[in-house]
């Protein structure tokens, strides 16, 4: 393996470690709201500080890699991974989740805006879809082992500290070693512009609001199915729920890029309301094998059809802009990923889960089928505008 491959390799390393913190506590949600006395809405809400944490970077430092480096922010990342996990470790409680997904939130966005532009230095020369393509690997992967390995050990013996903790920390550590001795090629400069606005171009907000759906989704079965699954004794599949929601679109990513970018939307659209029906049919009723299956169909529709197709069709729309159309697209995910989540939430709080999973599916169907009613319009339109 050559030096380029190695160092690579080494920033993915740690890509996977700044991700695989982010859900690491989420089988343990149930059990910071029993310890706190609070439900799902306060659980909901704890979640959601990560997207507090994430986009105010996104937005306000975008800059920052251009002025200090790409390496520090990483190891910055790291350092903030193994923090927050610390701070659940000694006090296990929603405030301290909260708390500790705002970090985790920081440090995802200190990743994820120099993330891409690093690793394609460190492979300069060549194709910059490999890139991509190990940059979307580490953190799917990350993003979802995190909640599997508790889930694993929680198997083994339930404490609300489990051995994955440590191992995230360990690891982590090791991690942080290895990107401390990764080369930083990229130019400093202090007159790069710190805030980057997201910018909207005509046609790009259905695959946007196609992405609001998508993560809400996720963010729903990450931190809102636990407790249903816990009225069935099935808690500890939570982990294994979330690790199939998120990590296994990655599996339908090289059938999607050989798709177009409005059927693969489309597509997409149309097995999310599905898949999630079966998904909360199955934690309502207590059947596994439906909660995976719906889990599995989610995720190749939140990370898969409509992630890459949305962003490769907001990207063939951006010109010279990609940076801040790209950050309007993410714009819309983290919406997702904190709002409905968390009216979810309070909304199961008020009226019972099973009301509340219903309600959530009947407006994702709804959103499902606007947008992509919009989509096949605008494409038709471009068709005929094309042929004359």
């Amino acid at each position: 393996m050559n030096a380029q491959h190695r160092h690579s390799w080494g920033l993915a390393f740690g890509l996977c470690l700044i991700t695989l913190a982010v859900n690491l506590q989420a089988p343990l949600y149930t059990t910071y709201a029993q310890a706190s006395g609070h439900g799902a809405g306060a659980t909901a809400v704890a979640f959601s500080c990560y997207v507090l944490g994430v986009l105010p970077v996104l937005l306000a430092f975008g800059g920052l890699a251009d002025r200090v480096g790409r390496r520090p922010l990483i190891m910055l990342a790291l350092g903030l991974s193994m923090l927050a996990t610390v701070i659940t470790s000694i006090w296990p409680n929603l405030v301290a989740l909260g708390l500790a997904r705002l970090m985790m939130g920081v440090g995802t966005g200190l990743a994820s805006a120099t993330s891409t532009a690093y690793m394609t230095e460190l492979l300069a020369g060549s194709d910059t879809r490999s890139a991509a393509n190990r940059i979307t690997a580490s953190t799917s992967l990350g993003f979802g082992l995190g909640a599997a390995l508790t889930s694993l050990f929680l198997s083994v013996h339930h404490s609300v500290v489990p051995g994955s903790f440590w191992l995230q920390l360990c690891l982590a550590a090791v991690a942080f070693i290895v990107v401390s001795r990764l080369p930083d090629p990229a130019a400093r400069t202090t007159r790069a512009p710190m805030l980057r606005l997201p910018l909207f171009p005509a046609g790009s907000l259905p695959y946007g609001f196609s992405m609001l759906l998508a993560w809400a989704t996720s963010g729903l079965v990450i931190a809102i199915l636990p407790s249903v699954l816990a009225r069935h004794n099935l808690q500890q599949w939570s982990g294994l729920s979330t690790f199939t929601v998120i990590s296994c679109g990655l599996l339908f990513q090289p059938w999607v890029r050989r798709l177009q970018p409005a059927r693969a939307t489309g597509f997409g659209l149309l097995v999310l309301p599905l898949s999630y029906a079966l998904l909360a049919w199955g934690a309502s009723s207590g059947s596994l094998i439906a909660v995976l299956l719906g889990a599995l169909g989610a995720s190749s529709a939140c990370y898969g059809f409509l992630y890459l197709g949305g962003l490769s069709a907001i990207t063939a729309m951006a010109g010279l802009e990609k940076a801040r159309v790209s950050a309007g697209f993410f714009l819309f995910a983290y919406i997702g990923f904190s709002i409905p989540v968390v009216v979810t939430g309070l909304l199961a709080d008020r009226f019972g889960a099973d009301v509340a999973l219903v309600l959530f599916g009947l407006a994702l169907s709804l959103g499902a089928l606007v947008t992509g009613w919009v989509i096949v319009r605008t494409e038709a339109y471009v068709i005929r505008v094309s042929h004359g």
